[in-house]
């Protein structure tokens, strides 16, 4: 698993979490995250693939096709 995959799946892991616990609530992912180049590239795949919103830069939450994403990847896992 390359770094890019990694820091994808630990976003998505984190707004699956407030996901199933608030659907409407945004997450402010951490500023070292954001500061990132290749965490804001993650970040803008996922918006444009219309997995998460983006509130504004750095302030996400999954949509219902994201965490159907993220539920087929971690049942591929299991």
């Amino acid at each position: 698993m390359d770094r890019g995959e990694m820091i994808r799946d630990t976003i998505l892991s984190a707004l699956a979490e407030r996901y199933e616990s608030d659907q409407t609530q945004f997450v402010t992912l951490p500023r070292q995250t954001m500061d990132s180049p290749l965490a804001r590239e993650i970040v803008a795949e996922l918006r444009n693939e219309k997995h998460v919103e983006e509130q504004m830069r750095g302030v996400v939450r999954l949509t219902w096709r994201g965490y159907e994403l993220y539920r087929s990847q971690a049942l591929h896992c299991a």
